[in-house]
């Protein structure tokens, strides 16, 4: 995630990877009318206290901080001396299965690496960190713009550089390492997997497959999948190609209002990029570091582009088939791929500024803008987050997607949360494994990161949705009734009155 100016240690993982609901709930929650004012000056006691406006009953504490962090001698993380405000970066984090350590990424342009947070002991360490030698041009022991981050089915943390460094994908073998006793975290690099700038990486439920996504503004959809299961060392690598596109494969994807979504949506397939060795099937070399080339072998398979494409998911549809969702960016858009088989898929616009905001309910002036993370609760409902505020005094928006028929398109982006913090954006959002209430989101690159001494910086929250207050409903058997001035819903044995409580079964 750039924008300036711009799971399995345990095998209960795999459970809870595999009861995932399919998406289709109703809004849980009384949507938020309008974005934040964002505070005009840095440690303002928003950005210290109550960071987002939100629902009522949504609760919110800090875990850590850069502050925090720094002021305590036993504790580490990731600043690059010289950058500022974006010298830490955290982003797009990861839990391990038992929901106790959070995996914290550093998106800084050189001498990036991860920290590892332990909520039991309140306790931040670094795991590993680059030699800072890619600022000259040397990225043999030097990592850039670590961004994603997501937990393996082979109980192993990936990693992977998205905007800065060379687009490459690493493993670390053991991200449980006691880093107190001085055990060396093992690092290797992936090179089974083409060079692209990676945000987006997600594996689907049962770990076959590892879909990624090329952060460009021509960008493509990727998938990986291994040879044999939980080991990536070998395997074949996928790219989306929409049968109707007839663009340029090259050139930029439509930027929004002027994006047409219907050349890149309909009947697609994954067209074969290596075989299942691994071997490139195309001129261009995949693998090479230095051109980040798996952009070229893509746009030689004519792979369809997106805009930015940045995070993604992994889900269900009601009919059993296998979704993936993936942002893109630039065209205020999230898309959906079903998967159909035998490599073919069905590519469809799942929302976008155009989408119908705060369905049923009293209308939000805000706006969709620059859709960057996606996270997924334990329903499979999706949350699309913005890559916003930064420098602007409208606040960073999370909308909740509302699709409840489940076919991959929502009915309404309900106005969920709204970041107040001068110069940031949220980042990393996702939901505890053992938890299913709980879900954390990094406050990335506030103006406060600037102030070594006294700055918050960096930091990461907790956010708790068990007493959120449910939305209106009356008794009717009609599906939506006038009530007063706003539409209200009807209540009915599908009422998510009982949201949370099917939030818990479903993380059983």
């Amino acid at each position: 995630m750039k924008q300036f100016n711009k799971n399995v240690l345990y095998t209960s993982i795999l459970i809870v990877c595999s009861q995932t609901a399919f998406a289709g709930t109703d809004v849980f929650f009384n949507p938020l009318t309008q974005s934040a004012a964002v505070a005009q000056i840095a440690n303002h006691v928003n950005e210290l206290n109550s960071p987002w406006q939100v629902p009522a009953g949504v609760s919110y504490k800090n875990l850590t901080s850069m502050h925090e962090i720094e002021a305590d001698a036993t504790q580490s993380t990731a600043r690059v001396p010289g950058l500022g405000q974006v010298a830490s970066m955290t982003d797009m984090s990861a839990f391990d299965p038992s929901g106790r350590f959070i995996f914290l990424p550093h998106e800084t342009q050189y001498g990036a690496g991860v920290t590892r947070y332990d909520s039991l002991t309140d306790r931040a360490t670094v795991m590993f960190r680059g030699d800072m030698n890619g600022s000259h041009g040397d990225w043999s022991a030097d990592y850039g713009a670590l961004d994603p981050a997501t937990w393996s089915p082979a109980n192993t943390l990936l990693v992977a550089e998205e905007w800065s460094g060379q687009g490459r994908l690493f493993e670390i073998t053991n991200p449980m390492a006691d880093l107190m006793s001085g055990e060396t975290v093992v690092v290797n690099e992936m090179n089974s997997i083409p060079n692209v700038s990676i945000e987006g990486l997600q594996f689907n439920h049962n770990g076959s497959a590892l879909y990624f996504v090329d952060e460009d503004r021509s960008g493509s959809i990727y998938k990986f999948v291994p040879a044999v299961k939980n080991n990536y060392s070998k395997g074949q690598t996928f790219v989306l190609k929409v049968d109707n596109f007839t663009g340029d494969v090259s050139a930029e994807a439509g930027k929004y209002p002027d994006h047409n979504p219907q050349q890149r949506t309909g009947t697609a397939n994954w067209v074969a990029m290596t075989d299942e060795n691994g071997v490139a099937l195309t001129s261009a070399d995949p693998f090479d570091n230095e051109t980040r080339g798996g952009r070229a072998a893509a746009d030689e398979l004519e792979a369809t582009p997106y805009r930015r494409p940045e995070d993604l998911e992994v889900g269900y549809l009601r009919n059993r088939h296998e979704v993936l969702y993936f942002t893109a960016t630039e065209e205020l858009a999230v898309y959906s791929v079903e998967e159909l088989g035998n490599g073919e898929a069905m590519v469809r616009l799942a929302a976008d500024e155009s989408t119908t905001k705060n369905l049923g309910y009293a209308a939000t002036t805000g706006h969709v803008t620059s859709p960057d993370n996606l996270a997924q609760d334990a329903l499979g409902n999706i949350y699309v987050i913005e890559d916003w505020p930064n420098s602007d005094n409208r606040g960073g928006d999370i909308w909740f997607l509302r699709d409840t028929d489940s076919n991959g398109v929502a009915e309404s982006l309900d106005h969920f949360m709204s970041l107040q913090v001068k110069g940031a954006e949220n980042t990393g959002m996702i939901f505890n494994p053992v938890n299913p209430t709980q879900f954390i989101i990094n406050i990335q690159h506030p103006e406060s990161t600037t102030d070594e001494i006294n700055g918050q910086g960096d930091a990461t929250w907790l956010i708790d949705i068990r007493d959120v207050v449910a939305p209106p409903c009356i008794k009717s058997h009609g599906k939506h009734h006038k009530h007063g001035r706003n539409k209200v819903k009807t209540c009915n044995e599908e009422n998510d009155s009982n949201f949370i409580r099917k939030l818990d079964k479903a993380a059983k």
